[in-house]
């Protein structure tokens, strides 16, 4: 991938996507095409054909979604399957038919069976039942991964797949109904401490074990695969390693530095009992994470804090 480069980014203003088009003018890569979605509705089929004829991109990064959290997945389920097959088959179709040299399509790790064996190893895929709260959104994601390997073996694409763990960092989603775990918290804790509120409520029971990873570093790991993996099977980008939700919350409350109690709702449900990633196929191309959690969750509360309305 030359430096001048036709790079088309999908979802550039996520916080994927944003990380993604950092990543790459960080390296010198300056001929970056992007379109937010008042601009180009990736949903709109013809929209996305204009859009590829028109621009040609040598390489893609298909990183828009339609995401959200565990309440978001399970309310909004016709949503989340029909805007994300919507999205990924018109990319994934035009860069097919414009001729991209590579595509690199980013799922997640709930792509996986509910009570798959720990750590998610990539042979797991399709060998057991979703979890139901976020079912429609997986096989979506699925879906992508299988579009990838068909146009691979029915045209000789180079479409690759990347399937990240939790993610967080800079331009998350702080919204308290659609926003995944950990930034959920951070405004919690944050808005409990302004507040001097008693205590802070979380769903669930504070059991469930999952991974985290800074999205700068899943930024880096989509250029290094973009550079060097050119494999059918898709591949596992996460830290390797894992902590409890209960852990999770200590932490983000040490961070924020409330001093108040930690209070669960274990009527609430607590979605997969365990998402830790294996990640030797991405380790073995080259690749490793740098940021540590405690020093990202860290950095990600004081760019908060920085840039919400919320006074101290």
């Amino acid at each position: 991938m030359k430096l001048d480069a036709k790079i088309y980014v999908a979802g550039h203003r996520g916080m994927v996507g944003s990380a993604i088009v950092r990543a790459l003018q960080a390296k010198g890569y300056q001929n970056i095409v992007t379109r937010s979605s008042s601009e180009l509705d990736l949903v709109d089929q013809a929209a996305v054909v204009r859009f590829f004829e028109s621009e040609r991109p040598e390489y893609v990064f298909l990183a828009a979604a339609k995401v959200g959290g565990i309440q978001a997945n399970n309310v909004y389920r016709a949503d989340f399957i029909y805007r994300n097959l919507m999205i990924e088959s018109n990319i994934i179709h035009q860069s097919y038919a414009t001729g991209v040299k590579k595509l690199l399509f980013l799922g997640s790790s709930c792509i996986y069976p509910k009570l798959a064996p720990q750590p998610l190893v990539e042979d797991s895929l399709l060998t057991g039942i979703l979890e139901p709260t976020n079912e429609p959104y997986a096989i979506a994601k699925i879906a992508g991964i299988k579009m990838c390997e068909a146009y691979r073996d029915q045209y000789g694409c180079n479409f690759i797949s990347a399937m990240p763990t939790n993610l967080y960092g800079p331009n998350d989603n702080y919204d308290l109904n659609n926003s995944h775990v950990l930034p959920a918290m951070i405004r919690k804790f944050h808005e409990a401490k302004i507040s001097n509120a008693s205590a802070v409520h979380l769903w669930g029971d504070g059991s469930p074990l999952r991974e985290f990873l800074h999205v700068d570093d899943l930024a880096e790991a989509c250029l290094h695969l973009m550079l060097n993996y050119n494999e059918k099977m898709f591949v596992n980008v996460g830290t390797g390693t894992d902590l409890s939700i209960k852990e999770l919350a200590e932490l983000v409350q040490s961070t924020v530095g409330y001093t108040g109690s930690i209070e669960w709702d274990s009527s609430k449900p607590n979605g997969t009992p365990r998402k830790l990633m294996n990640v030797d196929r991405i380790h073995q191309s080259g690749w490793k994470h740098k940021i540590d959690l405690k020093e990202g969750v860290a950095s990600v509360y004081e760019l908060f804090k920085a840039t919400n309305t919320i006074a101290e």
